[in-house]
């Protein structure tokens, strides 16, 4: 029952960031709201790759992958002045 609601909820993200772009007007959203989210999945693992010669790192947690994934870029940039501001 818990992988099925998982599965549920990632559709229904998916679909909300493909409604976002078809308002948005974007000629193939379905193919920008997925580079949105491979660019933000990107991006964290950047961050946590570069981590050992910058000293900044995110924890890998279901929150940060699904905050990166959906907001992108802004995103991770919003987590790591979190980090900065709470750690």
């Amino acid at each position: 029952m818990q992988n099925g609601l998982l599965v549920l909820c990632i559709c229904g993200v998916f679909l909300l960031l493909v409604l976002i772009q078809v308002i948005m007007r974007s000629e193939r959203p379905v193919r920008r709201a997925i580079g949105g989210i491979l660019t933000g999945l990107f991006t964290l693992a950047v961050v946590n790759l570069t981590g050992m010669f910058t000293g900044v790192s995110l924890p890998l947690s279901p929150l940060t992958i699904g905050v990166s994934g959906v907001a992108g870029i802004p995103g991770v940039t919003l987590l790591l002045l979190l980090n900065l501001i709470f750690k």
